[in-house]
């Protein structure tokens, strides 16, 4: 086989391919095994039809020709692409130039490749994580948690803060139904938990106890009531002091120093935990929107977007559900989940052709070894022999794909070492940090 590529407009390109007469030979022999094992003629057994007869019974050599150059052309196309390593995202366009009938079989395929794509402003990219840090204050907020398990109630005559806990009488009264109104006596209500209705907090927030509220609030979708409070007492919460009797009583701890010292590093390694789960994500996805104006190939979304479906769909197989039911359990019409599935197929497309261009930008193209110790992780992972894999991945014109994806690991572990990463008020963040080992077991 000899194959060619010449550049196309539209980021399309050419292939001019010629197969040799052996390889036609060896292609028109496996045509006529197939055939053999399908057509009846009498007098023989499937399988044993001599070759001149199976060509007699097809009306001549240029029939078993014609279907055998039907059956080979995809895979002459797959071996094509895989030696000249171009990278299609569509379906190609063949037409047979030479060869349909005798000789040296030609064709050209014209196909839509993966476009090439500049990215600026990598090296200074800054991008939000949580916090690896924990503050005084945090770990306060988690000590003050143990002790409000022994916290009594106090009434208090000031403007109601949150927090605090107020008695009211409670009258609710629905808007344009037929349902009796629901009042309740003595209701005991956290301020700040929001479970009334929205609003509430804020408008209570420095009243005092015997001053009225009454507000409109949902209490359900597309219903709405009047509610009516009366506020009878204000009570505070206070906690016992934190000694190291009281520490050594009521927790696993014996002493307040101890308590302080667990909570903060319990805190702080899953800080750190939370932060390193985020990184790549917050990287890839940080790296892609310097492409944000990037008009993106439609055969690579929809291709995304169909292959996110079927993954859907497979999963929701295997839980023994329908896509119909996924639906109607997420409150989605079709063409909501098709926007959806579009919207997160066009951030992966992004996000590749993003770390395809770091790739050539910073000259991380993997060495031939790197691609075969990959090659060989890969088939043991998928339990097959190596060789195996690699004639597959030639035979379906899938090589570039692969080491495509050899060279994109690499360019994300790239991007990790290198990107900056600042917590959510812009501060920039220690990478040792992010580099401590936090495999031990801590309490969830």
């Amino acid at each position: 086989m000899r194959a060619t590529v010449t550049t196309v407009d539209n980021n399309k390109v050419k292939l001019a391919v010629e197969i040799d007469e052996n390889e036609m030979a060896r292609a028109i022999d496996e045509a006529a095994k197939k055939l053999g094992q399908q057509v009846t003629i009498k007098g023989f057994r499937k399988g044993k039809v001599p070759k001149n007869v199976l060509i007699a019974h097809l009306g001549g050599v240029g029939a078993l020709r014609a279907e055998a150059i039907r059956d080979a052309l995809p895979n002459f196309y797959a071996h094509a692409v895989a030696d000249t390593l171009i990278d299609p995202i569509a379906q190609p366009d063949i037409n047979i130039t030479a060869g349909e009938d005798e000789g040296v079989l030609a064709f050209d395929a014209e196909v839509e490749v993966r476009p090439e794509v500049q990215i600026d402003g990598y090296r200074a990219l800054r991008v939000t994580i949580p916090s690896p840090l924990v503050t005084d204050d945090e770990v306060n907020v988690q000590i003050d948690r143990f002790r409000e398990t022994d916290a009594v109630l106090v009434d208090v005559d000031r403007p109601i803060v949150t927090g605090d806990l107020v008695t009211m009488d409670a009258h609710v009264e629905q808007i344009a139904t037929d349902v009796e109104p629901l009042d309740m006596s003595d209701y005991m209500y956290t301020v700040g938990s929001g479970v009334i209705t929205d609003g509430v907090d804020e408008l209570i927030v420095g009243m005092r106890a015997g001053e009225e509220l009454k507000l409109n609030g949902n209490v359900g979708e597309g219903v709405v009531a009047t509610y009516q409070l009366t506020l009878k007492k204000v009570q505070e919460r206070e906690l016992p002091e934190l000694t190291d009797e009281w520490v050594e009583e009521n927790t696993e701890w014996t002493s307040e120093a101890e308590m302080r010292e667990a909570i903060a590093d319990q805190m702080r390694r899953r800080r750190v935990v939370e932060a390193q789960m985020s990184q790549r994500d917050a990287a890839l996805l940080g790296l892609s929107d310097l492409l944000a104006d990037v008009e993106l190939p439609p055969a690579l979304v929809d291709d995304e977007t169909n292959e996110r479906l079927h993954d859907l769909g497979h999963r929701l197989e295997q839980q023994k559900l329908t896509l119909e039911t996924f639906m109607q359990v997420t409150n989605q019409t079709p063409e909501q989940l098709l926007e959806t599935l579009r919207a997160d197929a066009a951030r992966a497309v992004r996000v590749d052709l993003a770390l395809r261009a770091l790739v050539r930008q910073e000259n991380l193209e993997p060495t031939d070894d790197e691609v075969e110790r990959e090659l060989v992780t890969t088939a043991e992972s998928m339990n097959v022999d190596a060789d195996v894999l690699r004639a597959n991945l030639r035979d379906t014109g899938r090589v570039i794909t692969f080491r495509s994806e050899v060279a994109k690991m690499k360019a994300s572990r790239w991007l990790m070492a290198n990107v900056i990463y600042v917590d959510p008020q812009g501060v920039d963040i220690d990478p040792a940090l992010l580099a401590k080992d936090q495999s031990s077991d801590f309490d969830a």
